[in-house]
């Protein structure tokens, strides 16, 4: 160890630059795997914080994240007269964007089901939940929103009265919660114009009909609210979520459900399994070939610069055996600085991305598995750079020194 610190401190800049490269690699393919990471929580960040133990959806499709879902707002009634279902909560979500000072505002929007979530299970840095069952919302603070802010969202104006920490759709986009029925009107907000239009679009549709001409007076309720024409349902939501009480099969509960014509449903463990394999699993396999890359020229990177190092330390290797010293004492050498230059590069990389990885636009999710793997895989690549540099140390004749 002491022949490789003593070439080291006669190369010292050459050294630290080099791990500093080593270690700026490094911290990337750390980063990609803190990405991926991020990606999941936050893809299954509902599914497992909701705590549903099944998920009913529109039939034939795949669930409210990876596809349009559709059904009935009854459906809901429905499910809780099955013996076993202890509660059954209707699920709004959709995606909005406004302009707010001067910036875009991007939200996913989330509906509680009021009263009997208030958002008490979110986890709030600041302010408090849901307090009444309009005109009041918790955002994600990487939103930018602040408490007291208020927000014009379709026809009324709502009040950030809490902040939450990481809660992010699979989009990266902020999360707001607001009650099922603020949430479903945002969404299906209308300009007075669009109504003006289909108010006379029923009442022409009327006329034109035998119904229309025998009773004149029904073309005052045609061109009122839609919840005052018993004809048109209630409005949509994405999903259904289904509690079982304890001691009761899901599974029977599940399938007697999915007989059903107009629903399909899933178990918990099925959507986020979904969710994975559909939203994020494009995405982990991109972001894996670039991990992979970066651990390839890391490994060039090194192998070149450790066999620069012994082609500027070749007089000294002749010197060495021709004094007598044993092949395993110049592959020490050599070895031990590759090991250096790795475990250097890798507290480099840690370091600089505790400080850098927090300001990415995207979370970044570091385990403590990922960490162990990443210095074994540092490990190999530094014996295997090495190798070359050993193999042009071996081959060295003691008689250039005297060349």
């Amino acid at each position: 160890m002491n022949l490789a610190i003593r070439d080291i401190r006669h190369n010292f800049g050459r050294f630290l630059l080099t791990a500093l490269g080593i270690g700026l690699l490094l911290m990337l393919v750390m980063g990609m795997g803190g990405i991926y990471r991020g990606l999941v929580q936050e893809a299954t960040l509902l599914v497992d914080r909701s705590g549903a133990d099944l998920w009913v959806v529109q039939k034939g499709t795949r669930g409210p994240f990876a596809e349009i879902s559709r059904i009935p707002r009854n459906v809901e009634d429905r499910i809780l007269a099955v013996p076993g279902v202890v509660r059954a909560d209707a699920f709004v979500s959709h995606t909005i964007q406004r302009e707010y000072r001067g910036r875009p505002l991007r939200l996913t929007v989330q509906g509680l089901a009021w009263p009997a979530d208030r958002g008490e299970w979110l986890p709030l840095v600041a302010g408090r939940p849901l307090g009444q069952a309009h005109y009041e919302l918790v955002a994600d603070r990487s939103s930018g929103l602040r408490l007291g802010d208020r927000i014009p969202l379709g026809k009324n104006v709502y009040t950030v009265v809490g902040l939450t920490s990481d809660m992010n759709s699979s989009s990266g986009d902020a999360m707001a919660f607001l009650t099922r029925a603020d949430a479903q009107e945002v969404q299906f907000d209308l300009p007075g114009e669009a109504i003006r239009i289909e108010r006379s679009a029923r009442i022409g549709r009327l006329n034109s009909t035998d119904l229309g001409m025998v009773n004149p007076q029904m073309a005052e309720r045609a061109g009122g609210t839609s919840s005052g024409i018993p004809a048109l349902g209630a409005s949509m939501v994405s999903a259904v979520l289904v509690n079982v009480a304890p001691g009761y099969d899901q599974a029977a509960i599940a399938e007697k459900i999915a007989a059903w014509p107009d629903v399909s449903v899933y178990t918990h463990a099925a959507q986020r399994e979904l969710l994975l394999r559909g939203m994020v699993d494009k995405a982990r396999r991109q972001l894996g070939l670039f991990r992979i890359l970066l651990i390839i020229v890391s490994a060039v990177i090194m192998a070149l610069i450790l066999y620069t190092l012994t082609l500027d330390k070749i007089h000294d290797i002749a010197m060495l055996k021709l004094m007598g010293a044993r092949n395993r004492v110049i592959l020490g050498l050599i070895m031990e600085q590759a090991l250096l230059l790795g475990a250097l590069g890798f507290g480099i990389a840690y370091l600089v991305g505790q400080r850098l990885f927090p300001y990415f636009p995207r979370r970044v999710v570091i385990m403590p598995d990922d960490l162990v793997q990443l210095a074994v895989v540092v490990l190999v690549i530094s014996v295997l750079a090495s190798l070359l540099g050993i193999a042009k140390a071996l081959r060295v004749d003691p008689g250039e020194v005297l060349s």
